[in-house]
């Protein structure tokens, strides 16, 4: 149940005395922002302004710290993430909340509900030039997959052997929205857009020899992309990249929506 959904069956319940004016001021007391102890103050109302809740970066935090923002979220939100959390830090999190769920390559820890299934229409395309751009592809593909997306993965398609992309020609055209992934010089995004009808979200990554200057390089050329409809995130920003492209398909369906009304 989304946050929209669980106030609107509050607000019924209210009207119907179901719940008292006390216990709903429980409730929604903490709605905006909850503050948890001295170092947080949860969002809470983000998922109502943005369509998507708060996601906790890791790093820099304790394992103390993403516990109790994730168990003040839990209550609140379908989906509680935490990015960027290397596997020694998942595991002491699972000892203090065993129900987590830890994506190693996409470093992720999440609190998922059972049977989760995709909410929004669409198809999301993500793309790696290489094997090495895959923590970065996997952080936006589980990002989009908890944010309730359809993914289609499609790995090691870099320029260097561009045939595969080719052969591949067929699966990329499924998509609704493409996030690629490179690093080295960064050049299959410009690829993709060239044979493409929908939306590129381009993400460089720090993959590469000493001039990649930690993906400087592949960012420039993206940047430089002589390709329309390509949209450039900053480096290794696999989270940034699929809130992006699942905005794009949001307000895609949004404008369905709109069309079936008028």
């Amino acid at each position: 149940m989304t946050q929209p959904e669980a106030l609107r069956q509050l607000l019924e319940a209210i009207a119907q005395g179901q719940v008292s004016p006390q216990s709903a001021f429980e409730k929604l007391k903490y709605l905006e922002f909850e503050p948890i102890d001295e170092f947080a103050k949860v969002d809470h109302h983000r998922s109502l302004r943005t369509g998507f809740p708060e996601v906790i970066w890791g790093p820099g935090k304790t394992v103390e710290q993403i516990v109790a923002i994730m168990r003040a979220m839990r209550d609140r939100t379908p989906v509680v993430m935490a990015t960027r959390i290397d596997s020694d830090i998942a595991q002491q999190i699972r000892g203090l909340l065993p129900e987590v769920m830890y994506f190693e390559t996409a470093r992720i820890c999440a609190l998922v509900p059972m049977n989760r299934q995709p909410q929004h229409p669409g198809i999301m395309g993500i793309l790696t030039a290489g094997t090495a751009d895959l923590p970065v592809a996997e952080e936006a593909a589980i990002t989009a997959e908890l944010s309730g997306f359809n993914v289609l993965r499609l790995w090691d398609v870099g320029v260097a052997g561009i045939h595969r992309l080719l052969r591949h020609r067929d699966m990329v055209a499924q998509a609704d929205v493409l996030i690629v992934v490179a690093g080295m010089e960064g050049a299959l995004p410009s690829v993709v857009a060239g044979f493409s009808d929908v939306p590129i979200v381009a993400v460089p990554t720090s993959v590469g020899y000493g001039a990649n200057f930690g993906g400087v390089s592949a960012l420039l050329t993206m940047l430089n992309s002589c390709a329309t409809g390509i949209g450039v995130v900053n480096i290794d920003n696999g989270f940034g990249a699929a809130m992006l492209a699942g905005q794009i398909l949001r307000t895609a369906q949004r404008l369905q929506e709109k069309g079936d009304r008028f």
